[in-house]
């Protein structure tokens, strides 16, 4: 059990993963660090954090100190942290792209304190109320660069997330980012672009409201994703997210042809081609 951990970030990811840890009764307090003071307020009440310390007085008191953040904040926050934590301490971090923040502290003196890891679970949703239990139970969790962290640091990561219910994918930062880019990435951006798309020819947004079915509600509804997070993932990892973009439109411009020429026998071929996605998801 840890006496104390640190949370900077009291949002969807961190707040679930402070609920988890106390679900499974594996620490005694868990302290909070935001740049709000609401956020923090809130995450008191609902009981995600137990208290509100600025960040340096909260790693000081903390065993393992998790930043939820969004990624372009997590570089500079985290060779803020590394510099202040010693060697019987454990920093991780739960973000979206792995390679710049890799590469950030790579010839840091406490590299090796550092575990980059990559939850596989989230929601359209954020802030401290989005925040559920068993959120991450049956995912996968992605360890990036596991041989610069130190074992005893790797051992503490792994075996909170494997208590949590996940198990453990190995690679490298930058095969992370290009993977991460074909299966979260642009599913974002995809629903990001569907949205506006319905929002410009629907100027009436009763009439969408009124129409909307089960599938406009499943295919849309990551473009209630925060921009706050989104956009510096996007940023970050510009040239896979393109890459993968590319290919997405060069397959919208196939069913556009298959329609402008009328051409159903090929587009009955592009849909049956996509059915082996059943392979992959059950």
């Amino acid at each position: 059990m840890f006496d104390s951990i640190t949370i900077v970030g009291v949002g969807l990811i961190s707040g679930s993963f402070s609920l988890a840890l106390k679900d499974k009764g594996l620490v005694r307090n868990v302290i909070g660090v935001s740049r709000t003071k609401a956020s923090l307020d809130r995450a008191l009440e609902l009981g995600l954090i137990d208290e509100a310390l600025p960040l340096e007085e909260a790693v000081r008191k903390s065993d393992l100190i998790y930043v939820a953040i969004p990624v372009d904040v997590t570089v500079p926050m985290m060779r803020t942290i590394m510099d202040l934590v010693t060697d019987r301490q454990v920093v991780t971090d739960a973000g979206s792209t792995k390679q710049a923040l890799c590469e950030s502290p790579a010839d840091h003196p406490m590299r090796d304190r550092f575990v980059a890891a990559h939850p596989m679970w989230g929601t359209e949703y954020s802030g401290p109320e989005a925040a559920v239990h068993n959120a991450f139970v049956g995912r996968s969790c992605v360890i990036c660069e596991k041989e610069k962290s130190a074992a005893d640091a790797l051992d503490m990561v792994e075996g909170l997330y494997r208590d949590m219910g996940m198990h453990m994918v190995y690679m490298d930062a930058g095969s992370h980012d290009m993977h991460a880019a074909y299966i979260s990435h642009i599913s974002h951006i995809t629903s990001f672009a569907l949205a506006n798309t319905v929002l410009e020819k629907e100027k009436e947004e009763s009439a969408i409201f009124e129409l909307a079915g089960g599938g406009f509600e499943s295919t849309v509804r990551l473009a209630k994703s925060s921009p706050a997070m989104w956009l510096p993932i996007f940023m970050q990892n510009r040239e896979n997210v393109l890459d993968v973009l590319n290919e997405h439109i060069s397959q919208l411009r196939k069913f556009k042809a298959c329609l402008e020429k009328e051409n159903a026998d090929y587009l009955r071929e592009l849909m049956e081609n996509a059915n082996r996605i059943r392979r992959i998801i059950k």
